[in-house]
């Protein structure tokens, strides 16, 4: 995000249902601070409370190819970079999530495994097939769940070991995971749709669409969710689909790439990706 995340990739999310409290739902986001552009191809941000801080992860270059380039930063939350170059060892790291004291990144092909306090690689996860992992959520007891964006998967890490959990044309690919209790919010690009998967049942319940290269999906509280469209895009969606557009920087070909919300400090914090920047918002 030693920490333990029941329901999420970190336990700031355990009180998302009290997130926006005074009202249904946001009426706008008011820029709070904007990194300088060191960083490189940003694609995701997590928020890790125990130290206040953020990590970033920074493909430099392209997404899909196995140069060694990639690399994840530490952030202040008022948007100072305080390690560039935190951890490396990475292709094009992606979606993260936090379980224990381990940090863990999508990178192409595999689910990389750090230490939080060191930044060191424990261990990596190959999946020999081609595939695209993509973004990751954790969930109860630790579990690690990783979107496959490109052949229709998501798979989970259990027993030490990485498997499939579902796959199927009815995922639409998959993209943006959150997990919360025993439904997984799925952003599916096929069909620019928030889907809802009932872990039990793994039945697919699309809520809405019409939302746009899916890329990050964060609990707003009273079941609903932000969700970012890669575009440039961010939406508000209630748990029985209704949309409001909060963002749209789609004109100045600014990207919104995998979101992070506090909601106890009202913060969502935006990648630009091409942009080289981080962009935190306060919901208002």
């Amino acid at each position: 995000m030693l920490f333990v995340y029941p329901l999420t990739k970190h336990p700031e999310k355990l009180s998302a249902t009290t997130s926006i409290s005074a009202k249904k739902k946001p009426s706008s986001l008011r820029q709070v601070w904007e990194t300088d552009t060191l960083l490189r191809t940003p694609e995701s941000v997590l928020y890790e409370p125990s130290e206040n801080v953020l990590y970033v992860s920074n493909i430099n270059g392209n997404g899909a190819v196995k140069d060694g380039n990639g690399f994840i930063s530490k952030l202040t939350l008022e948007g100072q970079i305080t390690t560039l170059e935190w951890a490396t060892g990475l292709n094009a790291p992606k979606g993260m999530g936090i379980s224990g004291n381990k940090l863990f990144v999508a990178d192409i092909d595999r689910l990389v495994m750090f230490d939080l306090g060191s930044g060191a690689i424990l261990k990596s996860y190959t999946i020999a097939e081609p595939v695209y992992l993509n973004d990751i959520t954790v969930g109860e007891s630790g579990i690690v769940y990783v979107s496959d964006n490109r052949n229709d998967k998501i798979y989970y890490l259990r027993n030490d070991s990485l498997q499939i959990f579902m796959e199927g044309e009815s995922l639409q690919r998959p993209n943006g995971l959150y997990i919360e209790g025993n439904k997984l919010a799925v952003g599916s690009q096929k069909n620019n749709a928030l889907q809802i998967i009932d872990l039990d049942s793994k039945k697919i319940t699309k809520i809405t669409d019409g939302l746009g290269a899916s890329d990050g999906v964060e609990p707003a509280g009273r079941g609903a969710y932000f969700f970012s469209d890669w575009n440039g895009r961010v939406f508000w969606i209630s748990s029985k689909g209704e949309k409001k557009l909060l963002l749209n920087t789609t004109a100045a070909k600014v990207n919104s790439a995998d979101i992070e919300y506090i909601s106890s400090k009202k913060l969502l914090f935006v990648p630009t990706f091409n942009g080289n920047t981080v962009v935190a918002y306060r919901v208002r």
